[in-house]
């Protein structure tokens, strides 16, 4: 993994199902175009047993709970620091 910073999203039933799905997506394309793909590892992780507060998204040590499809490009910018 060398020195990338890591982006873990959930891809268990509650918050795939929940959003994660689309966001998948959204995250993908957000580093594409920002050409971040040699500082992140982006992945997926089965569970964060939080099913409750989903979707989760993890970037770095910090977990994210409720995320929406919606408001991923903006937790992305200000989380990666991309004006």
């Amino acid at each position: 993994m060398d020195d990338k910073q890591e982006i873990v999203i959930c891809l268990g039933s509650s918050c795939f199902s929940r959003g994660n799905r689309l966001c998948m997506g959204i995250i993908e394309k957000f580093l594409k175009d920002n050409h971040l793909e040699e500082r992140f590892f982006f992945h997926g992780s089965r569970c964060f047993d939080k099913c409750d507060k989903g979707p989760i998204l993890k970037i770095g040590d910090k977990i994210y709970e409720g995320v929406k499809p919606e408001d991923i490009v903006d937790l992305l910018n200000r989380t990666l620091n991309i004006t």
